[in-house]
């Protein structure tokens, strides 16, 4: 079990923090968290009640039903944003091991949300051959769960990328010429 969940109670509760404290101007359901979250509905229902309970959370009601958001006003509302955010088990040699399960992996570049710059295009550039999208799709949605923030991705395939790199495509040299870490270099960048 993941040591944050054992701290928090549950891997789910964590999941949820995430979600809420880094879209903090954005409002859910609890069903839309749970499904942000890759929590189970009755698993997020309860710690969403429980953060809200506790503050963490405020609500209102809309079309929807209840909405709930992070609250800006909790006491310890700055160091739990910066103690989720320094402590994802995301790293990068687990980003390269999940992605390799939607393809041939060539080159995996961070940038943007990796890298502390949230002006970026986009967060993850990939380029691969054989690329199963449906995969990578789902794959990105469970990094998005355990991030807590949605990421902004592009996937070329190598001839695709090459091309793009010779005519100073705009999206790969934002990338490229900005702050980045590459993953993986297959390609020779």
């Amino acid at each position: 079990m993941d040591p944050l969940a054992k701290l928090f109670g549950s891997s789910a509760r964590v999941k949820l923090l995430r979600l809420f404290l880094f879209n903090e101007e954005e409002w859910f359901t609890p069903s839309e968290a749970a499904f942000r979250a890759k929590a189970g509905k009755a698993a997020a229902r309860k710690e969403v009640l429980s953060l809200f309970t506790n503050k963490v959370l405020r609500k209102k009601s809309g079309k929807g039903g209840t909405l709930y958001s992070a609250n800006p006003k909790f006491v310890h509302y700055e160091s739990l944003r910066t103690f989720l955010r320094t402590s994802t088990g995301v790293d990068d040699a687990s980003i390269s091991q999940t992605l390799k399960k939607a393809g041939t992996l060539r080159l995996i570049a961070l940038s943007g949300l990796f890298t502390g710059v949230p002006e970026s295009k986009i967060d993850l550039l990939i380029v691969g051959d054989k690329l199963d999208e449906r995969a990578l799709a789902t794959i990105i949605h469970g990094l998005e769960a355990e991030l807590g923030r949605e990421l902004r991705y592009a996937s070329f395939t190598t001839e695709d990328f090459r091309y793009r790199i010779g005519v100073y495509d705009r999206l790969v040299r934002d990338v490229l010429d900005y702050p980045h870490r590459l993953v993986l270099d297959r390609i020779g960048m």
